[in-house]
């Protein structure tokens, strides 16, 4: 999973210290959250920052980041440490979400315009494109582009900036390469607007949160896969 992260790097070398550090604290939480990195293993900044093509500052900056989220600790003499993560953790962070999605489509479903909704099926035939074309990274922007463009319908920008922020815990690529993942999502979406463009809004509320308890099975699925809890 090293690579698509070091290859958005090095095509970007012009980037703001801020946003690289972003980068790498996303590619550090993903490989997290999928148990690449596992708990109780040391994150060490030289060999992070020689595997990303980074410098030492932005692995530090995003470690400090990682610690605020509660996702890493810092051991006095010995560096940074992933902290355990549990089932239920998972859960919740997905529960979380998908209690938000859904308040947030009963609300899109009343204010959302025709425009809004012809947007909508103009970002879902781009994600079914990317999904034919087997591009993981077209396919995770696509998507958050599409589920943006839903969440700003709603008017409510507190409550989807909050949405935005737990959603850096759903790694995208698990999702995004996963090719029959992607023909569901775009069916889902074709379902959604459907659901827009008859005001029906118990059908948008739960296919809105229902992707989020998807999301957590699958990444649940995995990480039993992996031995992530034996």
């Amino acid at each position: 999973m090293n690579a698509p992260v070091r290859t958005a790097v090095q095509r970007r070398r012009g980037v703001r210290r801020e946003q690289l550090s972003d980068e790498v604290a996303a590619h550090l939480r993903a490989e997290i959250m999928t148990g690449v990195l596992r708990p109780g293993t040391f994150i060490r900044l030289d060999e992070t920052a020689a595997a990303l093509g980074v410098s030492i500052t932005p692995v530090r900056e995003a470690l400090r980041t990682l610690r605020g989220e509660g996702m890493v600790q810092l051991e006095p003499h010995r560096g940074h440490v992933v902290v355990p993560l549990s089932r239920t953790d998972v859960e919740d962070i997905f529960w979380l979400q998908a209690t938000i999605a859904r308040e947030l489509a009963a609300t899109t479903t009343e204010r959302i315009t025709d425009a809004e909704i012809d947007e909508l099926e103009r970002l879902n035939a781009e994600l079914a494109a990317a999904v034919d074309r087997h591009d993981p990274e077209e396919i995770s922007a696509t998507e958050f582009a599409f589920h943006r463009a839903f969440n700003h319908a709603s008017g409510r920008i507190k409550l989807a900036w909050f949405l935005l922020h737990v959603a850096r815990y759903l790694p995208a690529l698990i999702y995004s390469t996963d090719p029959r993942w992607g023909h569901e999502a775009v069916e889902s979406h074709r379902r959604l607007i459907d659901a827009l463009r008859r005001r029906d809004t118990r059908t948008a509320v739960e296919l809105n949160g229902g992707q989020f308890t998807d999301g957590a099975q699958r990444l649940i699925a995995r990480l039993d896969e992996i031995g992530m809890w034996d």
